[in-house]
């Protein structure tokens, strides 16, 4: 591997840069460490028939939810839906399989929605590294999946919590293997690529230094859309949004219709987008290219949904990365959400 070393101003410092990297460099071994976990999982049977499934998470954990329901999307014979609230939809029954996923373990809002699952009679599986949700799983006797702990950067985790939730619901019978085999394929393919991967995120970081970004993928990529924002947000620190096409085609777009220096788009492009949004897509890349600051284009590499989902996951990880380092900022450093927990700690809940 290219050696590559970079120096950062004073309130950036070497280590923080190496730390960030070797976390990044290492999601694909996290992606085979997290099936080698859920294979050895036990999951009881529940005394009630499933016909629905709920997962509770927020951030890093959250966003696993959705990388779940859209693998599932062509398997899953009962709906998978996410909630990032404090609140649970009215619907959770007995029937209904609620995974409470937080890698901390003290997550407030996934802690709530446990307490209240717990008054469902739903069946309850929690994923953490310990924390609150795993004394709750021990007091209630709920099926517990323990991850590895003392991560610097929870966000650094999607591995572990795209692979306990899928696993999870195979050893609950609800879904095939095909779903964990095809992360296997995946952790390979960025091993294999991930030097190439590195080269291309550079080049794209180069072209994100206009101040803001957005990121627009077809709905069936939201989730890798929505992680590209959430890790320029943290570890670059500008700001980023995201949207989906077709929605897009129907809202956004009447948006561009001036010149925007200061934002850079991104186009995240698949070779099993559908052929009508391949064509709102070259619509809306000859319509922005001519009023943002750069537009660029990033295809996928894979075989199925979940390579290319995860192939694009790892190269904006990246790009988040390069970015940090281009800006001369803390890939690793997230005070004001620290300063927030900390005003709110005063507050009962």
């Amino acid at each position: 591997m290219t050696e590559r070393r970079y120096f950062c101003n004073s309130g950036t410092n070497e280590s923080d840069m190496t730390m960030m990297e070797q976390l990044i460099e290492g999601f694909p071994a996290q992606l085979k460490e997290g099936l080698d976990i859920g294979a050895n999982i036990t999951i009881r049977k529940h005394d009630k028939d499933i016909r629905k499934v709920l997962i509770c998470g927020m951030g890093g954990s959250g966003i696993g939810g959705d990388y779940v329901a859209q693998i599932l999307r062509d398997e899953a014979k009962v709906p998978v839906l996410t909630c990032k609230s404090y609140d649970i939809p009215a619907w959770v029954d007995a029937h209904t399989l609620c995974i409470i996923s937080s890698y901390s373990g003290n997550t407030e809002e996934s802690i709530e929605c446990l307490h209240q699952t717990l008054k469902t009679g739903a069946k309850i599986i929690c994923i953490s590294s310990g924390g609150k949700v795993q004394s709750l799983a021990e007091i209630h006797d709920l099926d517990f999946v323990m991850l590895p702990g003392g991560s610097p950067s929870p966000r650094a985790c999607l591995g572990y919590s795209v692979t306990a939730q899928l696993s999870s619901l195979w050893k609950s019978g609800l879904i095939s293997r095909n779903s964990t085999d095809q992360i296997r394929i995946a952790s390979d393919l960025l091993k294999f690529e991930q030097e190439a991967i590195r080269t291309k995120a550079e080049r794209i970081a180069s072209g994100l230094l206009s101040g803001m970004a957005v990121i627009y993928s077809t709905d069936r990529y939201e989730p890798v859309a929505l992680r590209w924002r959430q890790q320029l947000h943290e570890n670059s620190k500008i700001p980023a949004w995201h949207h989906v096409i077709p929605e897009m085609n129907h809202n956004e777009i009447v948006g561009w219709t001036q010149k925007q220096e200061q934002v850079s788009v991104v186009i995240l492009r698949n070779k099993d987008d559908h052929k009508r949004n391949t064509a709102r897509m070259d619509f809306t890349v000859n319509l922005v290219s001519n009023l943002a600051a750069r537009t660029i284009e990033v295809h996928s590499k894979g075989n199925s949904y979940t390579e290319r989902a995860f192939y694009l996951t790892h190269l904006g990880d990246w790009v988040s990365y390069y970015l940090a380092v281009l800006r001369k900022v803390d890939p690793s450093e997230i005070r004001i959400i620290d300063t927030l927990k900390q005003s709110l700690q005063n507050d009962q809940f």
